[in-house]
C-alpha cells in the first residue's frame, strides 16, 4: 500500500501539471470503490480552478475555488497524466479533463482507494479529523512523541504507525527509522527516555525524506505520478532482510511478527 512517501511523490508529480488549471469534465466509469464516488461529482468540479495539490497523511487533496477534491490511492491506485482522447482500459475509473488538453486519470485495479467530494473545510472531514502529527512537520517532535508514549505499554513500533500519534510511517518506514534509532520494536512506548525519542524523530523525518528522494518505495504496484517505480528499495536497511546480515554490525537479522505485520531488526544494534 503506498504510505506517506509514495503519495508525496504523487503529489509533486502532479502538482506542476494541474495547479492552476481548470476542471473542463470528470468522467466516472466506475463509481463502486472503498467509498461510492459522488454522483454529482462532474457537476461539482466543473468550471473550477485548481489553487493548490497537497497531501494530509496518505489522502491527496486538491483544493479549488469551493471544497476540495480528496483521492486515496488505496492499495493499487495510481493518479497520472494522459492526452485527452486517450482510450480508457479495464482499470481506469475516473478521468478529469483539464483546459489544458490533459487527462488527469485515476486508475485503482483492486477499487480499494477512493475519489471523494469534502464541500467544508477539510481539516474538519471525518476522515481527517482525527488525525495525528505530520512527520516532516515541526509538530512532530521529541516532546510530542515523548507525551504521546508517557505510561502507555504498546511496543514502540505499535505507538509509531498509530495514525492518531502521526500520519504515514508505514512498516517499512517504522522498521527502518527504528534501526537508524537503535531502538527494539518491541519495547514498552511508556519506557522509552525523551533523549531517545529525539532520536527517533529525527530518524523518522531523515528516512522518509530520503524515501522522498528516491520516489517512494516500489515492492510490488506502486508508481509515481510520471508512471516511474520507486527506487528506495535499493536503500532498505533492515525490511525485508530477516535473516541476512545487518549492515552494522554482521549479525543475523530477526523476524518477528507485530499486529500481522513483519518486524525485522537487530538485537545487537536495537535495545
Amino acid at each position: 500500500m503506498p504510505e506517506l512517501p509514495e503519495v508525496e511523490t504523487v503529489c509533486r508529480g502532479i502538482r506542476p501539471h494541474l495547479q492552476g488549471r481548470v476542471f473542463t469534465q470528470t468522467t466516472v466509469r466506475q463509481p463502486q470503490l472503498r467509498w461510492p464516488v459522488p454522483d454529482n461529482l462532474n457537476e461539482l468540479l466543473r468550471n473550477q480552478t485548481v489553487h493548490s495539490v497537497n497531501r494530509r497523511a496518505k489522502y491527496v487533496l486538491v483544493e479549488l475555488d469551493q471544497g476540495s477534491l480528496m483521492v486515496h490511492l488505496g492499495m493499487s491506485g495510481r493518479l497520472y497524466f494522459v492526452p485527452a482522447g486517450t482510450p480508457a482500459a479495464k482499470h481506469d475509473h475516473v478521468d478529469f479533463a483539464l483546459d489544458s488538453g490533459q487527462l488527469l486519470r485515476y486508475t485503482d485495479p483492486r477499487r480499494f482507494g477512493a475519489v471523494l467530494w469534502l464541500g467544508g473545510e477539510a481539516s474538519e472531514h471525518h476522515l481527517l479529523s482525527h488525525l495525528g502529527a505530520e512527520p516532516l512537520s515541526e509538530d512532530f517532535n521529541a516532546g510530542y512523541l515523548f507525551s504521546r508514549a508517557k505510561g502507555r505499554k504498546v511496543p514502540v513500533k505499535t505507538l509509531l504507525m498509530d495514525g492518531r500519534v502521526v500520519v504515514g510511517v508505514g512498516n517499512i518506514y517504522a522498521n527502518e527509522a527504528l534501526f537508524m534509532a537503535g531502538i527494539r520494536p518491541d519495547r514498552e512506548a511508556g519506557s522509552i527516555s525523551k533523549a531517545r525519542y529525539q532520536r527517533l524523530v529525527m530518524c523518522v523525518k531523515q528516512v522518509l525524506e530520503k524515501a522522498i528522494a528516491q520516489g517512494g518505495t516500489t515492492l510490488k504496484d506502486f508508481v509515481g505520478g510520471d508512471g516511474r517505480p520507486g527506487y528506495f528499495k535499493q536503500e532498505l536497511l533492515v525490511y525485508g532482510r530477516a535473516g541476512l546480515p545487518c549492515l552494522t554490525c554482521a549479525g543475523a537479522l530477526k523476524e518477528i511478527r507485530q499486529a500481522q505485520r513483519s518486524t525485522v531488526f537487530c538485537s545487537r544494534c536495537q535495545r
